[in-house]
């Protein structure tokens, strides 16, 4: 069961955001959705998490509309935004406290996303003062508890170093052989070497494109 984007509109008074954007992804697909700052990525992730309105359109999934369930939207989609979402006066394993009960977070600790992550190397870390790495692998952590079937990834491994992001995208791999489907926006070219497929957001409009390794030419579709 895939999940389905159609018609999505946003505007800020007469600022048109995004324009019927439309999309369709199946189990263990990455869709990258490529784009120039402020272009509206952050905006459509936003709205697919529930955290702002769209004036129009529908997200499908088991046939129901996310953007009116938010029960089943809850349920099914996990949101790591660019800004992470931690308690910066607690420690890593107090923030997992508040979204997994004690046995769930043992298990996931051994032999689970947890351990994946590499999230038991900083447990009794407060967050102010982790790592932006580490901040963004207890990001994923959290945003996972539920093991949602869409995970939606804001520009997950900007700034990172290689050592982190082959963390991550260890996670993301086991993730979509499990039959997730990850939604990222992103900059970065290993970021898109993940990709099933890209889409590119210009002037509202969302487009398929084939990224071929060529950065010149993406940055030339920005302008």
């Amino acid at each position: 069961m895939g999940i389905e984007l159609a018609g999505i509109r946003k505007s800020y008074g007469k600022k048109s955001v995004l324009e019927n954007i439309s999309l369709k992804a199946g189990k263990g697909s990455c869709v990258g959705i490529l784009g120039g700052n402020g272009c509206g990525k952050s905006t459509l992730l936003s709205i697919l998490a529930g955290v702002r309105r769209a004036d129009g359109g529908s997200f499908l999934y088991q046939g129901k509309d996310l953007l009116k369930d938010g029960s089943l939207r809850e349920r099914a989609v996990g949101y790591v935004p660019q800004s992470d979402a931690l308690v910066e006066e607690l420690t890593a394993w107090d923030n997992l406290r508040l979204w997994y009960d004690s046995a769930a977070l043992k298990n996931e600790l051994n032999g689970g996303v947890l351990e994946l992550l590499g999230v038991s190397d900083f447990l009794k870390l407060p967050v102010r003062k982790m790592s932006g790495g580490m901040k963004k692998r207890l990001s994923i952590a959290c945003a996972v508890t539920a093991r949602p079937a869409v995970l939606l990834l804001d520009e997950p491994s900007a700034a990172l170093d290689l050592a982190c992001k082959e963390r991550i995208y260890e996670y993301f791999g086991r993730y979509k052989d499990e039959g997730g489907i990850l939604l990222m926006t992103t900059h970065d070219m290993q970021d898109m070497e993940l990709c099933t497929k890209c889409c590119l957001l210009k002037e509202g409009v969302l487009q398929p494109y084939e990224y071929d390794g060529d950065i010149h030419r993406l940055a030339r579709c920005l302008l």
